[in-house]
């Protein structure tokens, strides 16, 4: 009995955290008003969490999905890095959207904050491109010399614009992120493997095939 209430209690809180950080921000939100809103008292709460940031970063992961978040291998290489591009959780999309900007106030704000957000939030999918882009290039489906690293910037720069940017506004996150998979592919696919070109140079600042070129 004592751990459901306990995990009632940590529902609760994260639960207020969210809607007040979204409603009066990061800042503007004390400990107190969310031990007020949560009805959990913040004893309770201390004893879950050490400080604000650590919930903070808590209600990002829980938003974001990482707690829960599904495996991306189904044996398809092209398919899999699209699905790690598009996922993000159906549930509490109104409310991660008015939170975000706020996070990211936040975060230019406090720079230790900001690091420990963005290993938390991007070393995951960071994490399963590495995977599939070296499975791409075991298979022979993607070139052998490819730089990984700085494909995971290609890759991934365009998603985080659209979301900072133009989220809600602008079409869905699937639908760019095939955008982005394709154009990935037709530079630095290999002939003959599903949807690639050959590339003709590498990610290193040597000179490879455009984009649009047949």
């Amino acid at each position: 009995m004592a751990r459901t209430r306990s995990a009632s209690a940590h529902r609760k809180v994260l639960d207020a955290a969210l809607a007040l950080f979204a409603e009066r921000g990061i800042e503007g939100t004390s400990m107190d008003a969310v031990a007020e809103h949560s009805r959990v008292s913040k004893a309770t709460i201390y004893k879950h969490w050490a400080d604000k940031d650590a919930l903070i970063l808590e209600v990002m992961a829980d938003m974001n999905g990482l707690n829960s978040r599904p495996s991306f291998d189904t044996g398809h290489t092209r398919e899999d890095v699209c699905s790690v591009l598009s996922y993000r959780p159906e549930v509490g999309l109104e409310m991660r959207q008015k939170f975000m900007p706020h996070c990211i106030a936040y975060s230019a704000r406090n720079p230790e904050f900001g690091l420990a957000w963005r290993n938390m939030v991007m070393e995951p999918p960071r994490r399963e491109l590495r995977h599939l882009l070296k499975l791409g290039i075991e298979k022979g489906e993607l070139t052998a010399d490819l730089d990984i690293e700085n494909s995971l910037a290609l890759l991934l720069g365009p998603i985080l614009y659209w979301f900072i940017f133009f989220k809600g506004t602008e079409g869905k996150p699937t639908a760019l992120a095939e955008r982005v998979v394709d154009a990935f592919w037709r530079a630095f696919g290999v002939v003959g493997s599903r949807r690639g070109r050959r590339s003709s140079g590498r990610l290193n600042g040597l000179p490879f095939k455009k984009l649009n070129d047949p």
